[in-house]
């Protein structure tokens, strides 16, 4: 019993990693930007398609393949910006919500159906000679592929704390995100510095897109529930704390885990809507919300 329960412990662990890192690039673009990215499931998805597609025909190692994926969704996001979302951020903060909503959501069906069109609407997963390879300690199962995964997100998560710590260009993202026209008046090319946010969001992406299609698989409809995924950590961290949108990932992996095991898979995905109304309701602000990364 006490090695089910771990086993679950543990596995909840291993996805809420993957679910951190899915909402870290949500959470970056909302607190600089202002603007809800409903189609960053679908740079997961992109993500996920170009490690599938790399494997398969070259060969490279998809956590490798990170270094062809990562710049590759850092265009994609640059090009999105400057075509789409430029337009939305030149409004008052009040409407940014709305018409990027707007915009995110005519995105989800552009590059669902250029999706369908290009690679059908098959699953694609990525089968590695490890995939099935796993390490096992106190009588608990660690499957090597999800635990990569967690180290490419720790990874990830300390790339980006370092980055808006220690770089010119992370501070000016957390100077524009705790108030652009101050920002502005010293010095910060506010536009230029939206542009960045929205490309590193994509190339955040880009790596879960990678994650997911290892671990899980990938096709032109899963954009939606990543994105839902991303949304409920949000909420669940709050802005301003990169560690605790893993952290908040990593509750909802296990909180998910344990209501499998305590009451059915049926019920898994409802726990996450449970939390997400509970602390909107209780802490708005988030569990790790009020400060700045």
């Amino acid at each position: 019993m006490f090695e089910t329960i771990g086993q679950n412990i543990v596995s909840g662990v291993l996805v809420g990693t993957l679910y951190g890192l899915a909402a870290l690039g949500l959470s970056l673009v909302f607190g600089v930007l202002k603007v809800l990215n409903i189609a960053h499931g679908e740079l997961i998805m992109l993500g996920g398609y170009s490690a599938f597609w790399i494997f398969n025909l070259y060969g490279i190692d998809p956590f490798f393949g990170l270094l062809l994926v990562i710049p590759l969704l850092f265009m994609v996001g640059w090009v999105l910006h400057k075509g789409l979302f430029s337009a939305v951020v030149k409004s008052d903060e009040e409407e940014r919500i709305k018409n990027s909503m707007l915009i995110g959501f005519g995105l989800t069906l552009i590059l669902q159906s250029v999706a369908i069109q290009l690679w059908t609407a098959d699953e694609r997963s990525i089968t590695t000679a490890y995939a099935t390879a796993s390490l096992e300690l106190a009588g608990i199962r660690l499957p090597v592929v999800r635990l990569a995964g967690l180290i490419i997100a720790l990874l990830a998560v300390i790339g980006l704390e370092l980055f808006m710590n220690r770089t010119y260009w992370g501070k000016a993202m957390r100077a524009t995100a705790e108030n652009w026209e101050t920002a502005s008046l010293t010095g910060i090319n506010i536009q230029k510095i939206y542009l960045m946010t929205f490309a590193l969001s994509a190339a955040l992406a880009g790596v879960a897109g990678t994650l997911v299609s290892v671990s899980f698989s990938v096709n032109p409809a899963i954009g939606l529930s990543w994105t839902l995924k991303a949304l409920i950590v949000v909420v669940l961290a709050g802005l301003g704390s990169i560690p605790g949108t893993l952290l908040a990932g990593v509750l909802l992996g296990v909180a998910e885990s344990a209501s499998a095991y305590l009451v059915g898979g049926a019920y898994r995905e409802l726990v996450g809507l449970f939390l997400f109304l509970i602390i909107l309701s209780i802490r708005p602000q988030g569990l790790f919300g009020g400060g700045r990364g």
